[in-house]
């Protein structure tokens, strides 16, 4: 037997259904901080910082991150 359920929702919906937090604010706080950055507002160590301390294995997955951004201009080498 196969039983199939479709439910039309918007994903705020669905989110609060599922009981998610909203991490709206934090979204929005983290878009300014680095909108601020490519404007030289807010130094890019702080943002480093920022995304250490929200990435998977911290350091290592920063690293990871850092050579996969840092590959493009580096192919000349």
């Amino acid at each position: 037997m196969k039983i199939n359920v479709e439910v039309d929702c918007t994903p705020e919906e669905a989110r609060r259904v599922m009981g998610l937090p909203d991490f709206t604010p934090v979204h929005e706080k983290y878009i300014a901080m680095l909108k601020d950055s490519m404007d030289g507002v807010v130094a890019p160590d702080m943002l480093e910082n920022v995304m250490k301390s929200w990435a998977p294995m911290g350091d290592a997955g920063m690293s990871f991150w850092r050579k996969m951004f840092e590959s493009p201009t580096k192919s000349g080498d």
